[in-house]
């Protein structure tokens, strides 16, 4: 881990089953991150997708799920376009707490992947990922 890793967490008012379901599952996933092409799988590459306004689609996240311990622990590699293909690391831990679930984030590798334009990308990652985890405890 370096000091451009980014970690965050959420408590959700949620069991560990249900958050993971928002994790891995397609169509859960587009209620509060971007939807997928399909369900998580392990050792399975993914693709998180938007819809241009011709209808038409485009990935936007792509990556390959690395680890699945249902309901605890989820790894997979994940890239965008700014990082030109380099692969970087997302871990989502989901500890139980008193009625529900804390949800941990860490996402490593960023200054690796991006280079001289590390930081422009932490920034904006980190605020997208307070976002994303904001939207999902409104979902949930």
């Amino acid at each position: 881990m370096t000091d451009t890793t980014i970690t965050k967490s959420v408590i959700l008012a949620a069991t560990r089953e249900t958050v993971w379901e928002y994790l891995t599952d397609a169509e859960k996933l587009g209620r509060w991150f971007h939807p997928a092409e399909a369900d998580l799988e392990q050792g399975k590459d993914f693709a998180l997708i938007e819809q241009n306004g011709d209808g038409s689609t485009q990935k936007i996240i792509w990556g390959k799920v690395l680890e699945m311990e249902r309901p605890g622990r989820l790894v997979y590699t994940f890239t965008i376009k700014p990082l030109g293909g380099a692969m970087t690391t997302v871990i989502w831990d989901l500890q139980k707490v008193h009625g529900g679930t804390k949800l941990s984030l860490t996402h490593e590798g960023i200054d690796q992947a991006a280079g001289e334009a590390a930081m422009n990308l932490l920034l904006a990652l980190d605020a997208g990922w307070a976002k994303h985890m904001t939207k999902l405890r409104d979902t949930l």
